[in-house]
């Protein structure tokens, strides 16, 4: 049946070198019929052929005894050349002793003088293609196009075995990483970011290298190495950070390695990585230092916080979450008079006691946690509102934390203008405390937002002030009720301080858009008269009071309303 030339297009290329044509032609007669056949004469021809069809090249049929140049200096040269070295070699031959020769010297297989039957050397032709085709697949797939090291997957798979056959080597698990490197693609473009990465690379795997161990890009800027045990690796980053002065100035890199070092092999080769990666991820924030071993305090830490994720629902459902109540002071008039309370929550956890908001806010954040954990907060406070009118014969107005995720939850409107439907309350004495940073985040968003929240009623006051980034220009345009002045503000006045230069700048800017500011975190006599004299508006504090259950605030006011 004739072949058509779409079909030849896909047939392997197999070159045919020998010095006797009858040799050349008996072979390429067996084997024309499945693959596309070349010829050589010589050695030195048929490495101008392989040099001419390098891409194309499936197999070398090669004869080694050959006059001028012979087969094995054709091995030889093709060994010596990386663009060429991978192209499998049949050896032609007659003399079984050359056969070992030329294993070692490169060859894939071998077919001996006289050739056996056509299907035998059919066989043995289609199996050296496939071995070298399914290699070529698996290289492909092992090592990342960019750096040439190995793939994570690979890089696992290869860890595991390593550590089948050498259970007694002391190995550590190293990830480096970095910082901020979408930085370096912006400010450089993204081709001279991808040569900062070759020559990130190019240390790590002399590293891994130069001890017997391996090493991966496991993304886009972050590194894994394993490698046998070692004391100190500030150095590796050292070496890395010098060469990388070609590319880049010294305050541009940006590296942090962390470390996990297992003797006994405790847990998996991904768990060991993950560890490293969580001691890596420790140094963020920090300046000075890089290089982080995971230890003991950072096991509790873990698994500290992988209790707290895990018991979640349980201390919702169970009540251990409790809302207390800190009072807010308006300080305008002679005298301090209670204006408004901030609902707090804290966490009475069976076994671990009081667990500090700062430890599962931000964890609840990054988990997604934080919206079940609001709401519950907004219902009881909403509810406890309820329950100082019809007791005492007075609304309490209380403000409630908005976070970040809340303003992209659809509902969010709908579950607040219920909550305060349910619980009789007017809608200005709920009010929403919006984090400065959620405001940077998506302004279109959260101005469209909160737009819609004023218009029904709630009164919305920017919390943590001064501690983002947002602009003088962005506050004239942002719908706010209150400024709340982050506490960093207060902690350190003096009379005359800068810092107390900075709240009065503040006060002026909330004077002149026409908004109360609030300030947080007041706990001296000092701090307070600064403040009132400087001309805030509202307090909130220590000085004052901590947080207390509600019980507390229904004594204080029955009391009365004067601080």
């Amino acid at each position: 049946m004739e072949t058509r030339k779409h079909d030849k297009d896909f047939f392997r290329t197999v070159l045919v070198v020998d010095d006797e044509a009858v040799n050349r032609e008996m072979l390429g007669a067996i084997l024309e019929q499945d693959y596309e056949v070349l010829y050589a004469e010589n050695g030195r021809e048929a490495l101008s052929q392989i040099y001419a069809h390098k891409k194309e090249l499936s197999l070398v049929l090669l004869d080694l005894l050959m006059p001028e140049v012979d087969g094995f200096a054709v091995l030889e040269a093709m060994q010596a050349d990386e663009e060429i070295k991978g192209i499998p070699v049949v050896v032609l031959t007659a003399d079984k002793s050359s056969e070992i020769k030329s294993l070692q010297m490169g060859a894939a297989d071998f077919l001996t003088k006289p050739y056996d039957l056509p299907e035998v050397i059919l066989a043995r032709v289609r199996h050296s293609i496939n071995l070298f085709e399914s290699e070529s697949l698996i290289r492909a797939t092992e090592l990342d196009e960019l750096t040439g090291l190995y793939t994570k997957d690979f890089f696992f798979e290869y860890g595991h075995e390593f550590d089948k056959h050498r259970t007694e080597t002391v190995m550590d698990a190293i990830v480096i990483n970095f910082n901020r490197f979408h930085i370096i693609n912006e400010l450089h473009g993204r081709a001279y970011g991808d040569n900062v990465l070759r020559a990130i690379a190019s240390e790590v795997f002399q590293l891994a290298e130069g001890v017997g161990g391996i090493a991966c890009r496991y993304d886009a800027d972050t590194f894994y190495i394993y490698l046998v045990h070692a004391e100190k690796y500030t150095k590796l980053l050292d070496r890395i950070k010098t060469n990388l002065t070609e590319y880049l100035s010294e305050t541009e890199i940006q590296l942090r390695m962390g470390v996990f070092q297992d003797i006994y092999r405790s847990v998996s080769l991904e768990q060991r990585f993950d560890r490293a990666l969580q001691a890596c991820n420790s140094l963020r924030g920090q300046y000075g230092t890089n290089v982080a071993v995971y230890d003991k305090e950072m096991r509790e830490r873990e698994v500290f916080v992988a209790r707290l994720l895990s018991d979640f629902d349980n201390a919702l459902l169970s009540g251990q979450f409790h809302v207390f109540y800190q009072p807010k002071y308006n300080i305008k008039g002679q005298f301090p008079v209670l204006s408004s309370m901030e609902a707090l929550v804290s966490w009475q956890h069976p076994e671990f006691g009081r667990v500090s908001p700062s430890d599962f806010i931000p964890l609840f954040e990054k988990n997604g946690l934080v919206q079940k954990l609001d709401r519950y907060v907004w219902k009881t406070a909403a509810e406890q509102i309820k329950k100082w009118r019809d007791e005492l014969g007075i609304t309490m107005p209380v403000s409630v934390n908005v976070s970040r995720v809340d303003i992209y939850d659809s509902k969010l409107f709908d579950f607040l203008t219920k909550l305060t439907t349910e619980n009789e309350i007017n809608p200005k004495d709920y009010l929403l405390e919006i984090t400065e940073s959620a405001y940077t985040d998506n302004s279109e968003q959260i101005v469209s937002v909160v737009n819609k929240l004023r218009e029904a009623g709630f009164r919305v006051e920017m919390d943590d002030f001064g501690s983002g980034y947002s602009s003088l220009n962005m506050l004239t345009t942002l719908p706010i009720d209150a400024l709340k002045l982050d506490m960093a503000f207060v902690r350190n006045i003096a009379g005359g301080s800068k810092e107390m230069r900075m709240v009065e700048l503040v006060l002026d800017i909330a004077r002149y858009l026409e908004v109360p500011v609030v300030a947080e975190g007041v706990e001296t006599k000092e701090q307070f008269e600064l403040l009132k004299k400087a001309g805030c508006d509202v307090i909130q504090g220590f000085y004052f009071s901590r947080a207390i259950p509600p019980e507390a605030v229904s004594r204080l006011m029955k009391q009365g309303v004067r601080g």
